[in-house]
């Protein structure tokens, strides 16, 4: 079982850890900080230090209750040894903001619209949003954004804590993916921006809106009836 740091932590930049499994391209470490690809996200990057030298970190999935860390190389790497993280923290930093932003921008088209998310992902570059609409106006844009800034200005703290999954399914638009629930464990993981947004996520974000910068849309997508893709980033 690997320990998932980033879940209590998501400003951890550095952490060490144990080898517990080596394979030709990956390495299972005992506690990581290194988030996988999972919930949308890209997922981190970074480097592994060990006394054998430093191992370029390419990406990482999630395994059962294990983490798997995926290498340039794992030449000299056994089980037992003590290693060094460093994250690469552009990457995780850019793809926190643009996180946060997204529930931002998801809670508005689910607000005003009752559009719910079908589908996306996000990389340290941009964010790509699939709503469940029939029709996506220049005019619902230019609300949802300029809403989302107003949002982002107000800088409010961005909660993060664990409810018994009961009690968390009474509360409405917990869950905003359409046809999507999260695992059916105990405890969930709750993000709340109060007064905006509520959800059941895994994912790192920044603690307070106003590091997100200016959320930018780029363009959208129709790919049907039902079917619309809204792209953007966030900048300085």
């Amino acid at each position: 079982m690997t320990e998932e740091l980033y879940l209590k932590d998501h400003y951890l930049k550095e952490f060490d850890a144990e080898i517990v499994e080596v394979g030709d391209d990956f390495v299972v470490l005992d506690r990581t900080a290194f988030f996988p690809r999972a919930s949308g996200l890209e997922g981190d990057t970074g480097k592994i230090i060990a006394d054998t030298g430093e191992y370029k970190v390419i990406g990482g999935k999630r395994a059962g209750d294990k983490v798997i860390h995926f290498l340039e190389t794992t030449d000299g790497l056994e089980p037992g040894m003590r290693v060094h993280g460093i994250m690469d923290w552009e990457n995780r930093y850019r793809q926190m903001r643009l996180h946060t932003a997204s529930h931002i921008v998801a809670s508005l088209f689910y607000q005003k619209y009752g559009a719910e998310i079908t589908g996306g992902h996000i990389t340290a570059e941009k964010a790509r949003d699939m709503l469940n609409v029939d029709q996506l106006t220049p005019e619902m844009i230019d609300e949802v954004f300029s809403e989302a800034n107003e949002i982002v200005r107000k800088a409010i703290p961005v909660k993060v804590y664990w409810l018994p999954r009961e009690e968390a399914l009474k509360i409405p638009g917990i869950v905003k993916l359409a046809a999507r629930m999260p695992p059916n464990i105990e405890r969930w993981r709750i993000v709340e921006i109060p007064g905006v947004d509520i959800q059941a996520d895994g994912g790192p974000h920044v603690a307070n809106t106003k590091e997100i910068g200016e959320i930018v849309f780029l363009k959208k997508e129709n790919k049907g009836k039902g079917k619309k893709t809204i792209h953007f980033t966030v900048r300085p």
